[in-house]
């Protein structure tokens, strides 16, 4: 082994054991904060351990420094000289350096379940990446002590998550003046369900309070936060041997989002799939159903299409929203001008619009 992996690798095991000690600390003075960033730094050592060692490069020509946390992660990906990642286990660390930008540049606030999902998700994902690249066991490096501990066993993440929505619920109610405290929660489930879609932006105050409306008005979790609905947390074992790891639900594509995508990660769940079923601009509406622009609108308006997720979906890609139309939505018109007329729909547009 090269002595430059072998100091990568032991960086990486050192951030490991310091993210495990904050978990397992019996206070919580930066706990979360501490756990995500040394979470993060052992993944991205490790990262670059195991590139190195299977011949591929961390220094782009005529670059002083070292490659990013996504591009690692894109060559451990797709390069096939190196490739040792799945599209699957991508996602896991999509997710966690999501998490750590938050914890380091702004807020984002966790519940400990979901902390414990990360950290155990974690180290599991270096257990496996330890085994398959370097044939080592991370137990015969780390003492059997030093696991994520807690007190309250996760029987099902996905129930975890809809506790999280309930809590925001709450913390949404009127009158409670607790908003900021809502939006950091909303911040950590928006900042996972993005590493999932291909999201790399973090949710700008809009989003959250876009992601708040939802949730006060009672939307469930797979209504709001549609990257996590489409992945299974699969746990196994126990003590020392615990596992939990991310898997894609039946019939769910995850796909390599091209290099060079504006505001976009390296793997997504998902976003083929729903591109094509929402294939239409507004436009493209209007060609289908043989109406000007304006009375497709109008159109759109009184059919109420847009609160109809059978019909609209509105994409956020990089810094910029889209809003797009499924083939629903031209049954849906066409049904309408089947019994009144171009002129009546806009006259009933009209008649919807907030009087001055």
């Amino acid at each position: 082994m090269k002595r430059e992996v072998r100091l990568l690798k032991g960086k990486a095991l050192g951030s490991l054991t310091l993210s495990i000690e904050h978990f397992n600390r019996p206070w919580d003075l930066g706990r979360g904060d501490a756990v995500l960033i040394l979470l993060d730094h052992s993944f991205e050592m490790l990262l670059k351990a195991a590139i190195l060692h299977r011949g591929g490069r961390i220094r782009d020509p005529r670059e002083k420094n070292t490659i990013g946390f996504d591009a690692c992660v894109r060559r451990a990906l797709s390069t096939p000289a190196v490739q040792f990642l799945s599209e699957e286990q991508a996602l896991v660390l999509q997710a966690i350096n999501g998490l750590r930008d938050a914890a380091q540049h702004h807020l984002v606030d966790l519940s400990e379940a979901q902390l414990y999902l990360h950290a155990q998700g974690g180290v599991t994902l270096f257990r496996d990446l330890l085994d398959a690249v370097f044939n080592e066991k991370l137990t015969d490096l780390l003492p059997e002590r030093v696991l994520p501990i807690s007190t309250r066993a996760i029987t099902d993440p996905m129930v975890m998550f809809d506790e999280e929505l309930d809590e925001v619920r709450q913390l949404l109610a009127p009158g409670s003046r607790r908003k900021a405290e809502a939006h950091a929660k909303l911040r950590g489930l928006a900042i996972v369900d993005g590493a999932i879609r291909g999201e790399l932006l973090q949710p700008g105050e809009g989003d959250l309070r876009h992601l708040a409306t939802k949730v006060q008005a009672g939307e469930k979790l797979g209504q709001v936060f549609h990257g996590i609905a489409s992945v299974r947390f699969v746990t196994d074992g126990s003590g020392p041997n615990v596992s939990l790891r991310i898997t894609k639900n039946d019939g769910v594509p995850v796909t390599i989002v091209p290099e060079g995508t504006p505001g976009s990660s390296v793997v997504a769940v998902r976003r083929v799939d729903e591109l094509g079923f929402y294939n239409l601009g507004r436009d493209d509406l209007a060609t289908k159903v043989g109406l000007t622009t304006s009375k497709t609108s109008a159109a759109i308006r009184v059919l109420g299409l847009k609160a109809d997720p059978d019909c609209f979906k509105e994409f956020k890609i990089g810094a910029v929203r889209h809003q797009r139309y499924s083939q629903e939505a031209i049954a849906r018109v066409k049904a309408l001008l089947a019994v009144k007329s171009p002129d009546d729909v806009w006259q009933e547009y009209r008649e919807l619009l907030p009087k001055s």
